[in-house]
């Protein structure tokens, strides 16, 4: 039996409503009880002065492999959560082909098994090959570990398609992460629409684009009964429909990104492809009513949506680059900069929000520090200074829009199922 002894650290964990300062034991991958007098460890990890949380977890993630591993591979992915505190990640289908089957869904588990870093987990495709056409065979990804599903990336434009998902998902208590956008809305447009889009003569998507696929997927989830999950909300219009949708009842939760609770389009002005992203960077009244959304609840979870591009693509002019930004190593830092230091909420409910509440959303016994748990940790330094360096990331591509952003706060040790990973 090996005992790593986590001591003196401010325990922070909202699955149980601790907040104290004390020790923690680890036996054997697991959290242990503490024994009562001295406690002896085959290993001590000094954590005073420091947070110590359940592992975070992220619940939207894109890892590249099968298809694109030259921008990220599970492996190099598992390795970014790690060195950004994530213990627990959730991986989208849209890779090439598309995890719409059993047997890709098992090869994302076999990936991050042997890349012994954060554990990942697979979201299964809603329609096969994503095209929003027929449905995947849910059963067989849910017996395969999908842990949702979700078309990600490519909206579900067909309103009797995306009831039928959540019927079916719904059958094997899994929810369905819609990416709530009206693709005719959206065609061919490369920003918010607004003001600054009209200055800079660039193809706006409108809020409503996502705000009427909001509308529509609440109001499927009222007559079907599933569990519907809304991914990266943007714009204030949106927020107030969940908000409404969880007072009438309807099974309904939702994530908020970073960037869309730190970033406006007022970013685009620079023409950097690196704040080229879907949904889009809105104005300063959607991020107000983002970070108001995440204080109240309505919206559920904190989500980096890691979008890796290789750095060919993101070089390109604005209209012509990829959507997507890398977050995985960056969250933290900016969140506890921005979010926590901003007043917006406290620590506890902060920490909620990325570990608890995206752990019960995907059904995953994560997200505690209960006796019994699996010993997946995360050791806080809220006071530590520093400057986001995407080159020294473990990601394979470095397109972070918070690359040279002065931090307050940093993740200094991840233990996954007991495995010390030491990051300072």
């Amino acid at each position: 039996m090996s005992r790593l002894l986590v001591r003196g650290g401010r325990i922070v964990d909202p699955s149980r409503g601790v907040d104290a300062v004390g020790d923690l034991v680890i036996e054997d991958g697991r959290i242990a009880p503490r024994p009562k007098g001295h406690t002896r460890a085959d290993e001590v990890l000094d954590a005073s002065g420091l947070v110590v949380v359940p592992g975070l977890v992220d619940m939207h993630v894109h890892f590249r492999e099968p298809g694109r591993e030259e921008e990220e591979t599970i492996a190099s992915g598992a390795r970014a959560a790690v060195h950004g505190g994530f213990t627990t990640v959730a991986c989208m289908p849209n890779t090439e082909p598309a995890v719409d089957n059993e047997a890709s869904a098992e090869f994302v588990f076999l990936q991050a098994e042997r890349a012994g870093a954060a554990h990942v987990h697979p979201i299964g495709a809603v329609t096969k090959g994503r095209k929003g056409e027929e449905l995947a065979e849910i059963g067989q990804l849910a017996r395969g570990g999908a842990v949702a599903f979700s078309d990600d990336g490519a909206p579900i434009m067909n309103a009797e398609v995306m009831r039928r998902g959540l019927e079916y998902a719904g059958m094997f208590g899994k929810p369905v992460i819609s990416h709530c956008e009206d693709a005719h809305l959206s065609a061919g447009c490369v920003m918010h629409e607004g003001l600054v889009s009209t200055v800079l003569g660039l193809p706006g998507i409108p809020a409503a684009a996502e705000e009427v696929i909001v509308a529509r997927d609440i109001l499927l989830a009222g007559l079907t009964g599933g569990r519907l999950h809304i991914a990266h909300v943007s714009t204030a219009g949106s927020v107030e429909l969940i908000r409404r949708g969880k007072a009438r009842g309807v099974n309904v939760t939702a994530e908020v990104t970073p960037h869309h609770l730190t970033l406006t389009d007022e970013t685009i002005r620079s023409f950097d492809p690196v704040y080229k992203m879907n949904p889009p960077l809105r104005t300063a009244a959607d991020v107000a009513a983002c970070r108001e959304g995440l204080r109240d609840g309505t919206l559920d979870a904190i989500a980096s949506d890691h979008a890796p591009h290789a750095s060919e693509g993101k070089s390109l002019e604005f209209p012509a680059a990829p959507f997507g930004v890398i977050g995985l190593e960056s969250t933290v830092p900016v969140v506890l900069t921005e979010v926590l230091r901003a007043g917006v909420m406290p620590l506890p409910d902060l920490i909620a929000r990325m570990t608890a509440a995206p752990a019960k959303i995907l059904g995953l016994r994560k997200g505690t520090l209960a006796e019994g748990a699996d010993a997946d940790v995360t050791l806080l330094d809220l006071e530590r200074e520093w400057t986001l360096d995407a080159a020294k990331f473990q990601s394979r591509s470095r397109n972070c829009p918070f690359h040279g952003k002065k931090v307050r706060g940093r993740v200094v040790a991840t233990i996954v199922s007991g495995k010390v990973f030491r990051l300072d």
